[in-house]
């Protein structure tokens, strides 16, 4: 599975430019499970288990990842642009980047600082302010490379170091679909549908057809979710603790989970000895948002796993708590398939 994530993470797919990604898993499920591509781009994989199911179980991972798309071209040859998703401004200045399914690189840059003045030098500029260099002569010349409307990345390589971490760009949400490719690979006791989503960073939209799609009586989302575990944070503040398992979550701002499911995800943990922790603010919103809500209404939790500086192209995390994810969908698959 963490090889499979490294691949995952390197590829690029922003919200609506998820082509290379799902290319990779629809290599990856051929032969393995009876798979459609729904018109928004979803991939939908039905997998027999060794059993039949009772109940109809969905889960779910979004493809995308957060990013730019390019918004206009100066004069001079620099690009504008705008962000892809939720975006810090104080991840961005000076990161490299690279432009369109060409891969130009880039770099994001501002002002000089020797050129500031007043409140410049002390607040972080908004978006707006910030160009792409591309090495560009011109606008002429820049647009022999580049287009308005082409997604723009993060470059970043993808490292494990410490005894257990892991850094890179994309781990939201790369990782559930890491997790969901293993348990297709593997091979699962019942009957499931395994959604690979699009749009998640801009609105949940590919959640919202897929649930219409499946009509699952469960759905499960595999996410990653911010752990602010670092120097300087409040104890009350810091979400979730890597190191600590997976991460289930009461509530968020798209969703309030369905208590019996919540229970039972702890229930189960502690039944099979799955590190599990739950999310201690409510704060941020993935695809269960979108699916609790289709058609009459679906139970649905979420299993996260906790990131440092997620939305970045440098995020942190743990392979004790990726394995620990792993464990606890895999036990709630076959729970619900048969409750």
């Amino acid at each position: 599975m963490l090889n499979t994530l490294k691949t995952l993470c390197l590829l690029n797919g922003t919200s609506g430019r998820e082509e290379a990604v799902r290319e990779y898993i629809l290599g990856r499920l051929a032969g393995k499970a009876e798979v459609t591509v729904d018109p928004l781009g979803n991939v939908l994989a039905f997998v027999k288990g060794k059993s039949r199911a009772k109940n109809k179980v969905m889960l779910s991972a979004h493809m995308d990842e957060v990013g730019f798309i390019i918004t206009g071209i100066t004069d001079e040859g620099f690009l504008r642009f705008d962000a892809v998703g939720g975006i810090d401004p104080r991840v961005v200045v000076g990161r490299p980047v690279t432009v369109g399914e060409a891969r130009i690189p880039g770099v994001v840059g501002i002002k000089a600082i020797h050129l500031t003045e007043g409140d410049e030098e002390k607040t972080v500029p908004a978006l707006s302010k910030c160009l792409i260099d591309i090495g560009a002569a011109d606008k002429e010349d820049a647009m022999r490379h580049v287009c308005v409307g082409d997604a723009a990345y993060f470059v970043s390589d993808c490292k494990e170091f410490g005894e257990h971490k892991l850094k890179a760009k994309a781990i939201d949400d790369r990782f559930g679909c890491a997790v969901l490719l293993d348990m297709i690979e593997h091979g699962v006791a019942y009957d499931a549908t395994f959604a690979f989503l699009v749009q998640e960073e801009v609105g949940l939209r590919g959640a919202s057809a897929a649930a219409f799609t499946v009509e699952p009586d469960y759905a499960l989302v595999l996410e990653a979710t911010t752990a602010a575990d670092v120097a300087g944070v409040p104890d009350a503040e810091k979400v979730c603790l890597q190191g600590s398992g997976a991460v289930v979550s009461f509530m968020d701002r798209s969703t309030v989970y369905d208590r019996a499911l919540f229970k039972d995800a702890f229930d189960l943990a502690r039944e099979k000895n799955i590190p599990v922790q739950t999310k201690t603010t409510v704060a941020g919103g993935n695809d269960a948002g979108a699916i609790h809500k289709a058609n009459g209404g679906v139970k649905t939790l979420t299993v996260s796993l906790p990131c440092r500086y997620i939305h970045s192209a440098t995020s942190v995390a743990d392979k004790r708590d990726m394995a620990a994810c792993r464990a606890l969908a895999e036990a709630l698959l076959d729970r619900w398939a048969v409750c």
